[in-house]
């Protein structure tokens, strides 16, 4: 039985954090369940597709962008925006927290990690301009 079949079977779900900050340094947090699991080689897999072992494209993997969030605070897209969300890491969690929604399967979520790794696109971002 995979790691993802035995936490299914056992009702838990992965959480996966993370976060935009801007140039300025303000932040915004945000996490999304997985049903299923990632082995710990798994988990490393993921955290090594990863551009400078911490940076990823929300748009290239299909993870929810949360520019959004500063924008209502800020006005608006600003100078210090860029492409790039930040890994904070994983948390196994028996329910869903309040507030949190089911992204999908943890087994897709690292499949669109390993497509992306060492070709990270920020164009797909909207506030890629260089």
């Amino acid at each position: 039985m995979s790691g993802e079949d035995a936490n299914t079977a056992g009702g838990g779900l992965l959480i996966f954090d993370y976060l935009y900050r801007d140039a300025s340094n303000y932040k915004a947090f945000g996490s999304f369940g997985l049903t299923g699991t990632l082995s710990d080689a798994e988990r490393s897999e993921l955290a090594a597709c990863l551009d400078g072992g911490e940076f990823f494209v929300a748009e290239q993997v299909g993870v929810p962008p949360l520019y959004a969030v500063l924008f209502e605070h800020g006005g608006g897209p600003s100078e210090d925006d860029h492409a790039w969300h930040m890994f904070e890491g994983f948390r196994d969690e028996a329910e869903l927290p309040d507030g949190l929604q089911v992204w999908g399967k943890a087994s897709v979520l690292l499949a669109a990690f390993r497509a992306a790794k060492g070709n990270w696109k920020p164009e797909l971002s909207p506030n890629f301009d260089w």
